[in-house]
């Protein structure tokens, strides 16, 4: 099911910036590619990117991107239901619950999901690649495959006490 980026109110934040070049005839041609993240800080991220000769342009691609790949994401208060381990390619990532008063606790492009995903107090750690996308991605990975306990209770037709 698609979310409509249109009904949030989504904030983006730009975590990559790179200078790619194209080498022709005459020279070297220069475009841009921007990693951009956005949410709702309340449940959705989404993570995009763009590309174009201009870096403004490329960030706006970047976030029209982000807004058709949003992924829910299931809280539990400030943190998360459950340990997990988000991949995607090489880039792995470790997203722990904590305890409320914790914060943020996370390396670069990770932080930047988490944050806009809603998580106040999380804890996470990069395991594989430090590559921004990879990361970034094998965080949204993570967080979409979160789950509570009450919605694999309802899946299965059983009681929370039963499932724990």
């Amino acid at each position: 099911m698609r979310i409509n980026p249109s009904t949030l109110d989504l904030k983006e934040k730009v975590v990559f910036i790179n200078r790619v070049a194209k080498v022709v005839k005459g020279g070297r041609n220069f475009r841009f590619s921007a990693l951009v993240v956005v949410g709702d800080e309340n449940g959705h991220v989404g993570v995009g990117t763009g590309k174009s000769v201009e870096i403004p342009e490329a960030i706006r691609k970047g976030i029209e991107d982000a807004k058709k790949n949003l992924v829910d994401v299931e809280l539990l208060g400030n943190t998360v239901p459950h340990e997990i381990l988000g991949e995607f390619g090489t880039g792995r990532v470790l997203i722990m619950p904590a305890a409320e008063g914790t914060g943020v606790i996370a390396g670069g492009p990770a932080r930047a999901v988490l944050e806009l995903a809603g998580l106040k107090d999380v804890r996470a750690k990069s395991l594989g690649s430090n590559n921004p996308k990879n990361m970034v991605s094998a965080t949204v990975n993570g967080l979409s495959r979160l789950r509570r306990a009450e919605s694999i209770a309802k899946l299965r037709g059983k009681t929370v006490d039963e499932i724990l």
